[in-house]
Parts: structure tokens; sequence; C-alpha cells
């Protein structure tokens, strides 16, 4: 493109729309269900089972350390199609683009989505772009949409959820919303803190092939770890117990938690999840999530009981019990 910067007319319908589409988003997501650039993708289902989702991402930074708004926005959808057990297939992806955003920003987002997209399997096979005023944005703004496939037997949910279960998380807890919140702080770490942004489908299939139970699942982004395990036990009506030292959470996390005056489980994550399993369960779907790469720091951190209906409770270091309620406000603005 000769352009460096987007235009208005980048939006128009016109030529320099239609050149950006082709020098920009088919070359980096070359899929041959995109490439007639019709405004729909038409494909077989394999399975009579299938999940859909959709989500927008208006991250600030739009680049931040171990991730870009573009990775963040396929990770983010292929994790919520992975959370119920389907297998990702294919995204769409909608772009609203400031005037005035650098064509190699864009580039650079594109390329980004493009890599996460193959690396977790999936395809990006129909989109759209829009260019709003200059001021009107913040550079760019995401929108994706995934369907997956669910295979027979598969059934995630927290209606499953029974007294005595054992709660998993994948891994380190809040990496991701302090990766951001240090960067729009500018804060220099002595161990820099970088976002776990990941497409977590491939550890969910090892979960699945484990041949463990496993009755409910879902990745711990906005409200992270406590908010999952407050919805679990309001979803499923049983009461959860956690013991805090068990949580894992990265010192250089930890740090900047207390500088900026947060709590690691209510922060968000983009590339780990939370998971309940039976008892009986727990250990081989533990061994099957610590083989493979983002599931290494798994560990059990708690149980589900039959205490008040909806509570969650955290045991602390010195032994006492208390609350871990649901926020009632966003923490952490922007952070996906």
């Amino acid at each position: 493109m000769k352009e460096e910067r987007i235009l208005l007319a980048h939006g128009s319908g016109g030529k320099l729309s239609h050149r950006l589409i082709s020098d920009i988003f088919v070359p980096a997501f070359k899929s041959p269900l995109l490439s007639p650039l019709n405004d729909q993708a038409i494909f077989d289902s394999p399975c009579s089972r299938m999940a859909f989702t959709t989500d927008s991402y208006v991250i600030s930074p739009i680049f931040f350390p171990g991730g870009d708004i573009g990775k963040l926005s396929v990770c983010g959808t292929v994790n919520d199609l992975a959370m119920g057990g389907a297998k990702p297939l294919y995204l769409s992806a909608a772009f609203i683009i400031e005037e005035g955003m650098l064509i190699s920003e864009l580039k650079d987002v594109v390329s980004s989505m493009a890599r996460t997209a193959e690396d977790a399997g999936v395809e990006i096979v129909t989109g759209d772009t829009k260019v709003v005023e200059r001021g009107k944005g913040d550079r760019i703004y995401i929108n994706t949409a995934g369907v997956g496939v669910i295979e027979d037997g598969v059934e995630l949910t927290p209606a499953n959820i029974r007294p005595g279960d054992k709660v998993i998380v994948s891994g380190t807890m809040g990496d991701h919303g302090m990766a951001v919140m240090a960067r729009r702080a500018d804060m220099q770490m002595e161990i820099p803190v970088e976002s776990d942004c990941a497409p977590l489908n491939g550890l969910v299939e090892a979960m699945l092939a484990s041949g463990g139970e496993v009755r409910a699942m879902r990745d711990a982004t906005r409200g992270g770890l406590a908010t999952i395990l407050n919805e679990f036990a309001s979803s499923s009506g049983t009461s959860i117990s956690i013991v805090e030292d068990a949580v894992p959470v990265r010192e250089s996390v930890r740090g900047a938690c207390e500088i900026l005056g947060f709590d690691p489980l209510y922060i968000a994550n983009e590339g780990k999840l939370v998971a309940v399993v039976s008892s009986s369960s727990a250990d081989v779907v533990l061994a099957a999530m610590k083989e493979h790469p983002l599931g290494k720091d798994a560990a059990i951190i708690g149980e589900v009981t039959e205490g008040p209906k909806g509570r969650v409770l955290l045991e602390t270091p010195v032994g006492n019990k208390r609350v871990l309620d649901m926020l009632t406000g966003d923490q952490l603005p922007r952070i996906c």
C-alpha cells in the first residue's frame, strides 16, 4: 500500500477499501473460504453439535508485553469455544479503525492474528472493515466471532458440579492484567511482567482425552479467578473453598499488584482456565495438563463443598477463612 496511515476513504467501499482488504487481510489470513470475498463463508459441518461465540476487543494499549489486540482477539474467541468443549474451526474478524492509524501498525496486528490463528488451528474466513473519523476511536477495535464442533458425550456446564469435586487452575493468575497495567503505568520491573495470552484449545483437548471426568471449565478473563469461582458456585448451587497458598502467582505479578493496590485473584488472564473435575479424576486430569506447555504450572487449589449455596471461601496463609466475593465494579477497564 502507498499510504502510511488509514484514511476515511479506506472505509468507503471504494478502491482504497478494496486495496486495504486485498493487500493486508487476504494475504495474512490465506483461507480458501475467505478468498472469494463474499459477505459470508459457506462450509460443511462435520458434527451435529456446534458452538458459536462472539466478542469485541477494545484493549488499551493495543500492544503490550506478550501480545497485542490482534493476538488477544483470536485467543479470546478460541478460548470461549474451547471452554464449552468445542473444537474451534472458523472465525470472523471485523475491524473498526480510526483515521490516522499507521498502516504499519495495522499490518502488525493482522500478522499477529494470522500467526495466532495458525497456532490454534483455526481459519479466519470472513469479516468486515469500517473506518471512523480521527478522535472517534482509539486506533483500532476488533470484533471476532467463532464456530466450533462438539463431539458426542462432551457436556461441560456448571450444572454438573457436585460437592467433593476438585478445582484446578491451569497456571499462574493475573499475568495478563498486570502486564497491561504495568505498561500503562510505565513501570520498570526487575522481572518484566508478560501477558499469558494464548489459545487454550490444545490444552482442553488434552484434558478431555485424559479420560478424567471434567465437569465444567472457564477461562479466567475479566474479574479473574474469584469471579469464575463465584459464577460456578452460584450456577451449581454449591459452595467452593480454595487455599490461597495453593493458587500459583508469579512473584513479579504479586509485586506489581502490591505496588498498584490490586488483588491477583481478581486480575484478568487471557491464557489460563479454571476447571472443576470429579475427585477421582483430579490426579489424571492434572497430570495431562502438566504434560502440555500451557498447563505446566497447573495446580489443584480447592474443592466444592456443601456449604452455603453460591459462597466462595478463601483459606488464608494463617488458617483463617474469608468470603471471596465477586467485584461490584470494573477493577481494570479496557483490559481486553
